[in-house]
């Protein structure tokens, strides 16, 4: 190894679930009481990027998100880095002992708004555990890995449709991510994000998904039907049904909040507008008799819409409607561009929702997208000097990256 600067960079999506992980039955090993399943969104929308360099003459260990140094003593970058490490040293014994003793430089950044609260941990956690494994030459599944940084992170190791198995083993060795279909398979489907709140949630989900699996009778039965909601998603996915798809998609968004507000004090992640997108979701798909959209709410305010490709316009036409903007920001709907399609006045004139103008921020339309991504060396956010590039003029806490 030579006594140069060894640095790369990558990229990894986000991924919203449609069978959601929520507790742990190992909270130090970040163990899921339950399997989950998402899909991974297109990096091309929605990303987290890191460069990670490494020199021997670096005297400090350091860290930058979106522009701003953090404290590298957060344990969950203690962990990844641990683990990589450890990983390295048993595929390549004592190659790589010169550099595994250097210490590192990090960089990240998003390039969406972490304000969508659209899961960005994951992203960032998955981004680093993949990064640091390009560094130290750690080849096979990182899953296990980003999973001790942010429990769903281990899903945006892989694009497409992913199950992370919840596993058996004490230990966590078989709590692992696996791509179910990659994003070529259904890519016809499509996502709108739709941006309820910018608002830092009162109960984060660490805390609640701890207070739930303490306190919510409900939530024991959920465990116990996850598993065949499991496996008939998948099923609907590899037969791209997406009647049945959307059907298990909105019923385990609703266990999710209601096993929250069972959840004693309870919890409650939505709005008056997120339950009004429920309403105007289960309307549309009863006014064409079939289901056309799917929801699906984390924990938080905003909406995650899946439906296919040829129903955006008709939807978009109908959220404008109701959630009409008040400016005439070309920003309200970001992401792939839209054809405009009139609205449907049959259906509008049977919907009892108010108007409401200004509730949604903004609209991201997407689509699924493929696994993490190695760039090239012109893509660095840090410079020869191991120095970030361009500082980020918004600054965020560690959390809504990492």
């Amino acid at each position: 190894m030579s006594g140069k600067m060894e640095y790369v960079t990558c990229t990894a999506p986000v991924n919203i679930a449609v069978i959601k992980y929520w507790g742990k039955r190992d909270e130090k090993l970040v163990l899921p009481m339950n399997s989950s399943v998402s899909v991974t969104l297109s990096q091309d929308q929605l990303r987290a990027k890191t460069t990670i360099a490494a020199c021997k003459t670096f005297s400090n260990d350091k860290i930058w998100l979106n522009g701003r140094e953090e404290s590298f003593d957060n344990p969950r970058i203690q962990n990844l880095l641990h683990e990589v490490k450890c990983r390295a040293r048993i595929q390549n014994g004592s190659d790589l002992d010169q550099l595994l003793s250097w210490k590192i430089h990090i960089c990240s950044e998003n390039n969406f708004p972490t304000a969508a609260g659209l899961a960005s941990s994951a992203a960032g956690y998955a981004c680093l555990a993949f990064t640091l494994a390009q560094l130290y030459k750690v080849t096979g599944d990182v899953s296990d890995i980003a999973r001790r940084g942010s429990g769903s992170a281990c899903r945006s190791v892989y694009g497409g449709f992913v199950v992370w198995n919840k596993g058996e083993n004490i230990d966590g060795t078989d709590s692992i991510a696996r791509q179910i279909l990659p994003h070529t398979h259904w890519s016809d489907l499509h996502i709108l994000i739709l941006v309820v709140s910018d608002q830092k949630k009162h109960t984060g989900s660490s805390e609640g998904m701890q207070k739930t699996v303490q306190t919510s009778e409900l939530y024991k039965q959920r465990v116990k039907c996850v598993p065949e909601r499991t496996d008939d998603i998948i099923d609907a996915i590899k037969n791209k049904d997406f009647d049945k798809f959307a059907e298990i998609t909105m019923k385990d968004s609703n266990q999710l909040h209601a096993v929250c507000l069972d959840t004693y004090p309870p919890i409650s992640y939505l709005t008056d507008t997120s339950r009004d997108i429920m309403t105007l979701v289960h309307r549309y798909n009863t006014f064409k008799a079939q289901n056309k959209v799917a929801y699906t709410f984390d924990a938080g305010p905003n909406a995650c819409l899946y439906l296919n490709e040829a129903d955006v316009p008709g939807v978009i036409s109908i959220i404008e409607y109701f959630f009409p903007p008040t400016s005439q920001s070309q920003h309200f709907i970001t992401g792939l561009p839209i054809n405009t399609r009139a609205i449907e006045k049959e259906f509008i004139s049977n919907v009892t929702i108010p108007i409401q103008p200004d509730g949604l921020k903004y609209v991201i339309h997407t689509t699924v997208g493929d696994g993490p991504r190695v760039c090239t060396n012109e893509d660095s956010l840090l410079d020869r000097s191991g120095e970030p590039i361009s500082p980020i003029a918004e600054k965020r806490n560690i959390d809504s990256v990492l």
